[in-house]
């Protein structure tokens, strides 16, 4: 049980870093003056006259020689408060500030400030303890208990301070409850640094650099002082502890606060509302946490809300999510999150964004297996329907849609963009590929307007690839459709009494390519079989794979052709031949989300090549390097484009003629998005039961408006209309 330390009167604020973690030259004041960054000519000692209105307005200090000011200082605006400690003062000006309503002169009243630096014009009212703390310029603090800092305050980065134990630093347990993917937070960690930590546990060499590269990032000097930037307001707070604050941040009501950066700017500032606990953590720019949140070890990237009384305990929330009610443990989650029901539970997960979590979703929960060291891996577009489980470990290819069910036994779903549902009357799974593009389509197409539109970050420490049809998602497609010609032919020679284990897998596609493209349909009466994709006895039935493998066809035709005018756009000049020569390369299949940012595992592997060699030797370069890649990707990515398109018209080389055709079928294929977008909006304009709740057409109109007048129905519309045009170019430059 924790001792009360007792000692002599007069020294409270003084020694605050003890002798022997000092070095050589340096005080207890070192480190404190390199924060403030103000010459020591700045401040002066009071004069008679102000020290007799301090005195007059019931102010005591402990030492009077230690309470400095600086010019303009008006002592007639400090009352009944106590110094202890060398405090510094900055100017008092007959001015208000006011945040939300609230309006208070500068000034500072009723507190209690122990070797603190205090900005100009500031408001300080009933502050209790406040100690070890810099204040910037019009700042408000009003009724807090404790305000102060230690003199090895960390702020939330996992690193150890000089003459500390290694059993102190801070991890994060990612992805898996049992540890063993655990990472060092720090102020500046994208969800792209916390994945190459937690995923490339294998390369120990990776794993010491990571380490070096954290402990080097912050200064390991004992002394540094909580900070709270310029026009940051506090209010009605408890304790607060070892916390740097940055500029604008609004705080109000929170219950404790301890170790943590609240990064905060004018542009983006961060606000933290009532009943808030946040334990050993870093907050983002234009992060907003309130109504009885909890969070213990944990990182929100920039512009993340935690609302509702959610727990975020050992995970990173990546930027632009938004969780409410729920809770949330041992996760890495890419940006674009989206959680809001008290019911729901995420547990040892890595889902890489753009994903959505139901009601009564339970997700990764250890309760129906033997042992708390499994994973649940989702690729982006994850969405777990009402109520949905899902025991670990499984796995699950990007937009992957899970209707409401119990899923008891493991799954490695490899089909994007599918459909997956528990039929326990028959004793089977059903999985439906490309169901999102054949009847989601309105919810797919949205998807990428969606997330750019809620992307409210001023200066992304990281970049996104927020497009549903990207290289990751398209190479996921052709995996598939390799898969389908494979268990369809399969299926085939089953019902033929013919054996399919004789046969080669370049065969066995050939087959199953003729089955799904040929006319006329010869695969109606088949009942094709998936393969590794549950752990259990009973049958996985693949759903409609002829209208799937062909919905594949289209989504890989639309993106190549999308970024092949994107780059004849950039390039006015450019013919096909030109275009050709420009993009020239073989395709890269592996790509990496790192975060949310799509990295080709060529340049993956130069990365983490570089950081065991030292070429890059601080996170920020790392980061730099992640900046560099973006700017090459649009090629990259075209590159991609161009063979993908190669590979699924079944050609070498783009000729006239044959570019010319693609140019038409992807004219045909963007209308059908745009009807599908039209009838998958329509049917909740249309449900006789949703209809059943109006009065008549008129009410419905008013309340939910008409499918003709919908904004995003009309900009899909307007889209098609210029990707024709778009076309046309191209068709003319060919």
């Amino acid at each position: 049980m924790a001792k009360v330390k007792v000692s002599k009167a007069g020294r409270l604020g003084y020694d605050f870093v003890p002798r022997e973690h000092l070095a050589k030259g340096q005080d207890e004041y070192t480190v404190r003056n390199e924060q403030v960054g103000k010459p020591a000519r700045h401040w002066k000692k009071l004069t008679t006259a102000q020290r007799d209105t301090l005195l007059a307005n019931g102010n005591t200090c402990d030492d009077w020689s230690d309470l400095r000011v600086a010019r303009g200082f008006d002592p007639s605006r400090v009352h009944r408060c106590r110094f202890s400690g060398l405090v510094r003062l900055g100017r008092l000006d007959a001015i208000d500030l006011t945040m939300h309503g609230l309006t208070l002169p500068a000034g500072i009243s009723d507190s209690h400030l122990i070797a603190c630096d205090i900005g100009d014009n500031v408001v300080i009212r009933d502050v209790h303890y406040l100690a070890h703390t810099i204040v910037g310029d019009h700042v408000m603090l009003v009724s807090i208990d404790e305000l102060h800092t230690t003199n090895h305050a960390k702020f939330g980065n996992g690193i150890v301070k000089r003459g500390e134990d290694e059993s102190v630093r801070v991890m994060l347990d990612l992805i898996n409850e049992a540890g063993g993917r655990e990472v060092a937070p720090f102020d500046g960690m994208t969800p792209g640094d916390a994945y190459l930590w937690a995923r490339y546990r294998g390369d120990a060499k990776l794993m010491k650099r990571f380490d070096a590269l954290t402990q080097s990032r912050v200064d390991s000097r004992r002394g540094y002082y909580s900070t709270i930037g310029c026009g940051s307001v506090i209010k009605s707070c408890r304790i607060i502890k070892d916390v740097a604050i940055g500029q604008s941040a609004y705080i109000k009501g929170a219950n404790k606060l301890k170790n943590l950066t609240i990064n905060s700017t004018e542009d983006a500032p961060a606000q933290i509302g009532e009943g808030v606990e946040l334990v050993n953590g870093i907050i983002g720019r234009g992060c907003r946490v309130f109504y009885g949140c909890k969070a213990v070890r944990f990182v929100m990237g920039d512009n993340a809300n935690l609302k509702y009384g959610a727990r975020l305990i050992h995970s990173v929330l990546g930027d632009n999510s938004t969780v409410s009610c729920c809770e949330l443990l041992n996760n890495l989650i890419f940006p674009a999150h989206e959680q809001h029901h008290n019911n729901s539970f995420l547990i040892a997960s890595l889902v890489k964004g753009q994903s959505n979590l139901a009601a009564g979703a339970t997700v990764g929960s250890n309760h129906n297996s033997r042992a708390n060291d499994g994973e649940v891996h989702a690729g982006r577009g994850f969405w777990p329907g009402l109520g949905v489980t899902v025991k670990h470990s499984s796995r699950f290819a990007s937009f992957t849609l899970l209707g409401s069910g119990d899923y008891r036994a493991e799954l490695n779903v490899p089909l994007p963009f599918a459909l997956i549902s528990d039929d326990p009357a028959k004793g089977q799974l059903n999985v439906m590929p490309a169901f999102w593009w054949l009847y989601n389509m309105y919810a797919l197409a949205r998807n990428t307007w969606k997330f750019n539109t809620r992307d409210k970050r001023v200066d992304p420490a990281q970049h996104i690839e927020f497009d549903a049809l990207a290289p990751d998602t398209v190479e996921e497609t052709l995996s598939a459709m390799t898969l389908l010609e494979a268990w369809t032919a399969k299926a085939h020679l089953l019902a033929a009494g013919k054996d399919a284990s004789n046969r080669s897998s370049g065969a066995l596609a050939k087959l199953g390519r003729s089955l799904l493209m040929d006319a006329p349909d010869r695969t109606a009466s088949l009942q094709v079989l998936g393969e590794g994709i549950e752990h259990s006895r009973r049958p996985v039935v693949i759903l409609k794979p002829r209208d799937a493998y062909h919905a594949y066809r289209e989504m890989v035709h639309h993106y190549a052709v999308t970024q092949l005018l994107d780059y004849l756009d950039a390039n006015p000049k450019a013919t096909l031949a030109t275009m050709r020569r420009s993009l020239a390369g073989s395709r890269q299949s592996e790509w990496i989300n790192v975060g949310g940012q799509l990295i080709s595992q060529d340049d993956l592997k130069t990365l983490i090549r570089d950081i065991k060699s030292r070429t890059l030797d601080s996170w920020d370069a790392i980061h730099a390097r992640y900046d560099a890649l973006w700017k090459t990707y649009p090629r990259a990515k075209r590159v991609h484009a161009m063979r993908s398109l190669e590979a699924i018209l079944g050609v070498d080389k783009l000729t006239p003629a044959i570019w010319k055709d693609a140019l038409t079928e992807a004219g045909r294929i963007q209308d059908v998005i745009c009807k599908r977008v039209e009838q998958t909006r329509a049917k909740d304009y249309t449900n006789p039961f949703r209809v059943a709740v109006f009065e008549n057409a008129d009410e419905m109109a008013a309340v939910v408006g008409t499918v003709a007048d919908n904004s995003f129905v009309k900009q899909v519309r307007r889209e098609t209309r210029a990707f024709r045009k778009r076309l046309s170019v191209a068709g003319e430059r060919s």
